[in-house]
């Protein structure tokens, strides 16, 4: 689907999900990815996501290779980030968990190193992820994937009647929610400009927005205005997955854009929510490994990487996430519960309109946040 709406991520949108539910392709031999228990030692100092319940993954990853994982939690990427820098003079910090699209801030701003691709086991990954555009830059790999998901739709099954086809990105600014939304406010100006982008009602495509500081202006302006007067809609602005579900649990919230772990946790624990991909299209992550420059632990980070691209680890990381794996044959091990929710997401072609985040560089996530600020101070 290449047209003005679309973004070049180079992730194939043919099928991702095997049977309707999550990727899968056929699995191949791989090489020896981690060495046997017993025949390493030490510690990882790992930050990733906060509420995430990643024990099963550590366990048995230590199981595998006697490597001990220091875990450190943050809410959000902009977090982990600060943190991050901090680590520069302080140390403690070895690995770190965020998202392809922001990769060129981690690289531009010297917290990143190179990973040593002759000690990674790409073939285990699925090709898709493995030739992935957005992990090089400058012809040097900043990035290891680790799972991914996306950022859709969920709803109250009692107050909302969201169905595939109707469900819109539109509905989050739409007056009969006022009072009942939650958001994270850059990604709801986001998916205002794809709307807009969609009716016609930009200066330039939202795509370039990406890519072109001007165009980026130009058109964020026009959608925070416009975000703005439908502001009263929202309840809760989230930024990391413990708030996003506090705003369905206490808050009284009915909808909300929210990453698919968000709607997967309210849904299994029986609450009455729903999870579905907007007609335009869900919002796609795909999140994976940085290595920090000042790494003390580089053996044990690229072990970990390793392991997270076996169908053991992949299935583990991603059931953790509720999300999808990236290793080939991950599927295979996954959580049938998992499988049924992303089957009930995306149901007919939503697969195939998954509009994947683009590579956000330093200027545009600093505006980006600038425009979110404005939106939730108005």
């Amino acid at each position: 689907m290449k047209n003005r709406h679309s973004n070049s991520n180079p992730i194939d949108r043919r099928t991702l999900i095997k049977a309707g539910a999550a990727l899968g392709l056929a699995a191949v031999a791989a090489p020896a990815i981690v060495r046997a228990a017993g025949s390493s030692s030490g510690e990882l100092n790992f930050m990733g996501w906060s509420g995430i319940k990643l024990d099963p993954l550590f366990e048995a990853f230590t199981n595998k290779t006697g490597i001990k994982i220091k875990f450190i939690g943050q809410p959000d990427e902009d977090s982990m980030f600060a943190q991050c820098r901090l680590a520069l003079e302080t140390g403690g910090i070895d690995c770190v968990e965020p998202s392809a699209a922001r990769v060129p801030v981690w690289v531009s701003n010297g917290v990143a190193q190179p990973w040593d691709e002759t000690k990674l086991a790409l073939d285990s990954l699925e090709d898709a992820f493995a030739a992935n555009k957005q992990a090089k830059v400058d012809g040097k790999r900043y990035f290891v994937p680790s799972t991914w998901g996306t950022e859709a739709l969920t709803f109250s099954t009692a107050k909302a009647d969201s169905k595939y086809g109707t469900a819109s990105l539109a509905d989050i600014f739409d007056p009969k929610n006022e009072g009942l939304v939650a958001v994270r406010a850059h990604s709801a100006l986001a998916a205002l400009g794809r709307v807009m982008d969609l009716d016609g009602k930009l200066p330039h495509p939202f795509i370039d927005s990406y890519t072109n500081e001007a165009a980026m202006r130009a058109n964020w302006d026009i959608i925070l205005a416009e975000a703005i007067k439908h502001k009263s809609n929202v309840v809760q602005f989230w930024n990391g997955e413990t708030d996003a579900e506090a705003a369905f649990r206490t808050n009284g919230c009915a909808l909300g854009l929210t990453w698919d772990t968000t709607g997967f946790k309210l849904k299994s624990e029986g609450l009455p929510f729903g999870f579905i991909a907007p007609k335009e299209g869900a919002f796609g992550w795909l999140q994976g490994y940085v290595l920090m420059k000042n790494a003390t632990n580089v053996e044990q980070a690229h072990a970990f990487a390793n392991f997270v691209a076996s169908a053991e680890g992949s299935a583990k990381n991603a059931t953790a996430f509720s999300s999808n794996p990236v290793g080939k044959g991950g599927i295979d091990l996954m959580d049938q519960e998992v499988v049924a929710f992303y089957r009930s997401a995306y149901p007919g072609d939503a697969l195939s309109k998954i509009w994947w985040w683009p590579a956000q560089d330093t200027w545009f996530v600093k505006l980006r946040s600038e425009y979110a600020d404005k939106f939730q101070a108005a």
